[in-house]
């Protein structure tokens, strides 16, 4: 959860913030799908032949989301450290304490934005704990050679699929941790408390160390368009790998099947896993995510995208708050139409809801901009 904005910035580190500003709006309307949509539930991966096509994309477009956000939040934490005065140990610093901050916002102000209780049944360990608990794992490789960085970070991203068939029961000892690592699993506490690890943790971990590893093609003696083709040539490899591994339905993901339509054949092709993200998922949003990073960086617009990218999780805390509010004002005025909530009946409407919240929250976002740019506080670097 980085920002570049600490004083003027040129089009290598606006590009940074245009692509999180756009995923983050991509991940807007995945949200209002959750407050508004749950009468028609989205299954990891999708059912195809319970999902209609504009459904199955709205949701397809929210996977680019976490895999760039987190490759972004690597290379945020590499250009920290080149910053005058900080070293390996001031970036794993930075690292572990916003990783720690953001695993405690996940645990109090996040999921209080989704279930507003002060006690829920259930705490979700979603994309916030991941990235958190990812930079704290971080943090303890960065002194490491880089070419074994490197290795670990492609080990873990093509390898993690062979320990699919690994599991645990809720009465061993290695329940708990490979929960957190590798297998989404409800964790029970007692007294009627549980906890879901909806991000299973270990191929953030790799991701993320990948970002991390891109960070020289930003050093300032790179050339922009070297940069350009080594982003597009990466993404160009990314795309083609997982082209060929799911067409030979091979290693990485579960198989597909061509559809009774042209259509349903391409929606069972990218019909990829998220959680954990599987290898052909990886490929897919990182094959289509590094060609964009490069395209930012093109733009001579794209102002809008890098104010809300500039301060993630002003616009993450904000947004939560604003849609959880929504909906208790709509069902109070609506009354409840889908089961116990007011929900849409058709998609579009979620992508409505989502531009009117980004407008309203674009403001605030740039206000708080300002605001990060013109003081020097510690603590809104969190922001």
């Amino acid at each position: 959860m980085l920002s570049s904005a600490s004083g003027p910035i040129g089009p290598r580190l606006a590009s940074i913030d245009r692509l999180r500003g756009l995923v983050m709006l991509l991940m807007l309307v995945d949200h209002v799908r959750e407050f508004f949509f749950l009468h028609q539930q989205v299954a990891d991966p999708m059912s195809i032949a319970s999902t209609s096509p504009q459904l199955f994309f709205t949701r397809f477009a929210s996977h680019f989301c976490a895999p760039v956000f987190v490759l972004l939040t690597g290379l945020g934490a590499w250009l920290h450290g080149t910053r005058a005065g900080n070293g390996p140990a001031g970036t794993m610093r930075f690292m572990l304490t916003r990783g720690l901050v953001l695993m405690a916002l996940e645990l109090s102000v996040i999921n209080f934005a989704w279930s507003f209780s002060l006690q829920p049944p259930m705490i979700y360990l979603q994309v916030i704990w991941a990235i958190g608990l990812s930079m704290v794992t971080v943090a303890a490789l960065i002194r490491l050679p880089r070419p074994l960085q490197i290795f670990i970070a492609l080990a873990i991203m093509f390898g993690h699929n062979t320990l699919d068939a690994v599991h645990f029961t809720s009465a061993e000892p290695g329940f708990i941790p490979w929960a957190i690592l590798h297998d989404r699993s409800v964790i029970e506490l007692g007294a009627g408390f549980s906890v879901r690890t909806s991000y299973p943790l270990l191929p953030w971990i790799g991701i993320m160390l990948l970002g991390y590893q891109l960070g020289p093609l930003y050093g300032a003696g790179m050339d922009a368009r070297r940069r350009q083709r080594l982003l597009c040539r990466l993404g160009a490899g990314c795309m083609t790998l997982f082209v060929l591994l799911r067409l030979a339905n091979a290693y990485g993901d579960h198989a597909w099947q061509v559809g009774n339509t042209v259509l349903e054949s391409l929606m069972a092709f990218l019909n990829v896993t998220k959680y954990p993200p599987s290898l052909h998922f990886i490929l897919l949003t990182l094959g289509v995510g590094l060609p964009l990073l490069a395209l930012m960086e093109r733009l001579d617009t794209g102002q809008i995208l890098a104010n809300l990218g500039r301060v993630p999780m002003f616009f993450y805390v904000s947004h939560l708050y604003l849609l959880h509010l929504l909906q208790l004002l709509l069902t109070v005025c609506f009354g409840p139409n889908q089961g116990p909530r007011f929900g849409f009946s058709e998609v579009w409407q979620l992508w409505a809801l989502a531009g009117l919240v980004a407008f309203l929250l674009s403001r605030p976002c740039r206000w708080f901009g300002r605001i990060k740019q013109s003081r020097k506080a510690r603590w809104l670097s969190y922001f």
